[in-house]
């Protein structure tokens, strides 16, 4: 299936070779992540559909996981962070396999335009102690209700925003616009951040989950400077993360555009 979208789309071609080149990306680990995620698109309809019976936690181990017992043990809020590689639609559910008793989740998601695709969308993502929140200012107190709960919440940190919802930060080298949501809730509730990514393992064998903290504590302060130097923090942390598996990474995601303009005010956690 990757390799299908690759050969129909120049589009596609283009930008993954020329995303995965600026991080420095060889070709053998760009054939691997085209074929990845084609693979991602594979096992959604496993992940969506299919009743929980425990086979998801039964197919994933986990590294590196103590700082994220500990947390869960002392009750504090989480925010974590999941870039786009490997199994990330994978990585919400397998954290409530593993600690939705104690730390139930809210993840944040762009509601699809047509109702129905966004019913199912809903359907399909919300478990027992997994909830969704919209990219809205709604999603947004949601978010911040759940963490004051000493609960977790789950953001795809290298996922464009809407225009005024982030600032522009260096991302392997170029100016790339992003959120600053994920900064913003940690900073204004306490919560400790964390890097969770799943990695899909060869041959239909299960999944592994990484869990790493931030490369350097975030910036305090709700200035767009302090804004952006978070921003930096969460790039640079991404880009550390990415680059020990580039063949698990989303080369071909857009992550250079410019953002979409909204109808509303910008998404404020503070106002919020």
């Amino acid at each position: 299936m990757g390799w299908l979208v690759w050969a129909l789309s120049p589009t596609y071609r283009r930008r993954l070779r020329a995303n995965a080149r600026l991080a420095g990306v060889d070709a053998r680990a760009q054939r691997r992540a085209i074929a990845e995620a084609g693979r991602m698109v594979a096992e959604l309809p496993w992940l969506w559909l299919r009743p929980d019976s425990g086979e998801l936690a039964r197919r994933t181990e986990w590294v590196g996981a103590g700082p994220l017992d500990e947390i869960v043990a002392a009750r504090r809020p989480l925010v974590i962070l999941t870039p786009h590689m490997g199994s990330f639609e994978v990585a919400a559910r397998a954290f409530v396999d593993r600690y939705g008793d104690a730390k139930p989740l809210t993840v944040l998601y762009r509601p699809a335009k047509k109702k129905a695709l966004r019913d199912f969308q809903e359907a399909a993502r919300g478990r027992p102690d997994l909830a969704t929140a919209p990219a809205t200012l709604a999603g947004v107190r949601q978010m911040l209700r759940a963490l004051k709960r000493g609960e977790g919440v789950g953001l795809l940190p290298d996922q464009v925003p809407p225009e005024g919802q982030g600032v522009w930060a260096p991302f392997f080298g170029l100016p790339a616009y992003t959120m600053t949501l994920a900064a913003r809730l940690a900073q204004q509730t306490g919560a400790d951040c964390h890097v969770v990514r799943c990695e899909r393992l060869p041959w239909g064998r299960g999944f592994r989950m990484h869990c790493s903290p931030l490369s350097q504590a975030l910036p305090a302060g709700a200035d767009l400077e302090a804004q952006t130097a978070a921003a930096t923090v969460i790039n640079e942390t991404m880009e550390e993360v990415i680059l020990r598996d580039p063949g698990q990474y989303l080369w071909g995601y857009n992550r250079y555009k410019q953002p979409r303009p909204q109808n509303v005010p910008a998404t404020d956690a503070e106002t919020a």
